[in-house]
């Protein structure tokens, strides 16, 4: 199946493949590579107030010819400068030059302050004050879910974690909690094993599932990925390699080529 969309609690549906904006800088060439990837498809910008790119992420939201309602925005708070949640999510709003957000998350449990059950009480208060449609977290495991829940007048529709498959069998109880709970995977790093840790047992699967179905490895990872429930998030400078991940949702693995990958993930698994 292609890339979709998946519908949360709120209502909201995400789409399960998301451009980030996390290393493109702040400056006209960050524009650029926003416009870009809208331009080549993408339909989903996920950007933080630490990455200090909101601005130039608003710019290119401006620039291109799609209206508010076809992209989906995600920021995050990041407790950038000593700010709290109310006015951080005012100033992003701001900078992206937007009435509201798509999905605001709190970018780290650590941020959480303070509490978990305070911050997101405050983040309850955003969604109802209509400056984020959906409200998340990120980087949160299972312990951390368990805290906001007891407390939560209106569960996270999303947890954003690091998710590939070395570190698949360590975030697998994060993975099964979310389940449980209806709360949507986002995955970053999805393609660390080839871009960052070449040369590891993932290498022979990948390459092998790659060269049968006339693929490249880094859309085998994020098929992968996708098979998993997860929606990717995933980055490049270069248009063609964005053009070959929005065609990865087209690749269908076997249960045998995911039997296969998360293995040879197990096998490399101090790699992650």
């Amino acid at each position: 199946m292609p890339w979709d969309s998946v519908r949360m609690h709120s209502g909201y549906s995400i789409p399960n493949i998301a451009w980030g904006t996390w290393k493109t800088g702040n400056d006209q060439v960050s524009t650029d590579r926003v416009k870009q990837a809208l331009d080549t498809g993408f339909k989903h910008i996920d950007t933080a107030q630490a990455y200090r790119n909101e601005t130039e992420a608003g710019i290119a939201l401006r620039e291109t010819s799609l209206s508010r309602e076809d992209v989906f925005i995600t920021t995050k708070y990041s407790g950038t400068n000593g700010l709290d949640v109310d006015t951080s999510i005012r100033n992003s709003v701001t900078n992206l030059g937007v009435e509201y957000v798509d999905l605001y998350l709190i970018h780290s449990p650590r941020l959480a302050v303070p509490d978990i059950p305070t911050a997101w009480a405050k983040m309850e208060k955003i969604k109802e004050a209509g400056l984020a449609r959906s409200i998340g977290v990120s980087n949160f495991d299972e312990k951390d879910l368990e805290v906001l829940l007891a407390s939560a007048k209106i569960k996270p529709d999303v947890n954003q974690i690091l998710l590939h498959p070395y570190v698949y069998r360590r975030q697998l109880p994060i993975l099964e909690y979310a389940a449980r709970h209806d709360i949507v995977i986002e995955a970053y790093s999805a393609l660390i094993p080839i871009t960052h840790e070449p040369g590891g047992p993932l290498d022979a699967p990948l390459n092998g599932i790659a060269s049968r179905l006339g693929a490249t490895t880094d859309q085998v990872l994020l098929a992968w990925t996708k098979a998993k429930g997860a929606v990717v998030i995933t980055s490049s400078n270069s248009k063609a390699r964005l053009q070959g991940y929005l065609t990865a949702g087209d690749i269908e693995l076997t249960q045998k080529d995911i039997d296969a990958i998360d293995a040879a993930g197990a096998m490399g698994e101090k790699k992650g």
